[in-house]
């Protein structure tokens, strides 16, 4: 029964393997509260805003626009290589065409929260539906 244990520990523990510095990605999440009305077309905007960067910016890995179930609340959540490639890709998103701030006063957004973390330990299906130990390099 020991064994049984020491393999379930090794094989949990390879899968939330701990990340080093040179292979951590990193995550900016940007909360927007607004009114319900503005839901739909805040949403359109952020995925059109999220596409563009998955097409033009080095270091790009994903991106969800998210909704609360009252409407409430988006979230636009982008994740990068590396700090320096998402806060990159931020300043040319504040001063580019599609300006922030300008998108922020178009969809009436009454409060917008920033947060930012580094991934230290990650776990994803693969395709064939294995668990394997996602860390980005």
């Amino acid at each position: 029964m020991a064994s049984d244990h020491k393999i379930l520990s090794d094989f949990l523990g390879s899968l939330f393997m701990p990340s080093t510095e040179q292979n951590r990605s990193f995550t900016q999440l940007i909360q927007f509260e607004i009114e319900p009305v503005q839901l739909e077309a805040l949403v359109s905007a952020l995925s059109r805003q999220t596409e563009r960067l998955a097409r033009v910016e080095g270091g790009f890995i994903s991106g969800t626009v998210q909704a609360s179930d009252d409407g409430r609340r988006v979230l636009n959540a982008l994740q990068w290589r590396s700090r320096q490639d998402g806060e990159a890709a931020f300043a040319r998103f504040e001063s580019g065409e599609e300006d922030f701030w300008a998108l922020i006063r178009a969809h009436h957004a009454k409060a917008v929260s920033f947060d930012s973390f580094q991934v230290l330990r990650s776990i994803e299906r693969s395709p064939d539906d294995a668990l394997q130990c996602a860390l980005v390099g």
